[in-house]
C-alpha cells in the first residue's frame, strides 16, 4: 500500500478530484499555501494499492498543468521598501508536486 500526497494549484483541484472519483479512487483534500507565491493549493492525501500507483500518477498527469503567470514579487523584508519597485514576474505555475510513501498498515473504519 502507497500513500500518495499531490499539492495541486486550486485551478486543478476539482478537475482532479472529479477524475480520482470518476475512476474509484479516494481521496482526502486539504486546503494549503504555497510558500514561494503564498497562492492557494489543495493537497490530496489518496491511500491506493501498490499495483494502482501508476494509474494515479497519470491521472494527476492528465489533469494538473503548469501554465504562466505574471505575479509580483512582495517588497523586501529588514531593508528599506522606500526605493524598492516591484516589477512583474513571469513565472510557471501549476501542475502537481507528488511525494509517494510506503504505508504499512491501512485502517477504514
Amino acid at each position: 500500500m502507497k500513500l500518495v500526497i499531490a499539492v495541486v494549484q486550486d485551478q486543478d483541484s476539482n478537475r482532479l478530484s472529479n477524475a480520482l472519483t470518476k475512476h474509484n479512487f479516494r481521496a482526502t483534500k486539504l486546503a494549503s499555501t504555497g510558500g514561494f507565491l503564498r497562492s492557494g493549493n489543495t493537497t490530496f492525501l489518496i491511500g491506493v494499492d501498490d499495483q494502482d500507483v501508476s494509474k494515479v500518477l497519470d491521472i494527476i498527469r492528465d489533469n494538473c498543468r503548469a501554465r504562466e503567470q505574471m505575479v509580483t514579487p512582495v517588497s523586501p523584508l529588514g531593508g528599506n521598501a522606500d526605493s524598492y519597485i516591484p516589477y512583474p514576474l513571469e513565472v510557471e505555475v501549476g501542475g502537481a508536486t507528488v511525494f509517494v510513501l510506503p504505508i504499512e498498515e491501512f485502517h477504514h473504519f
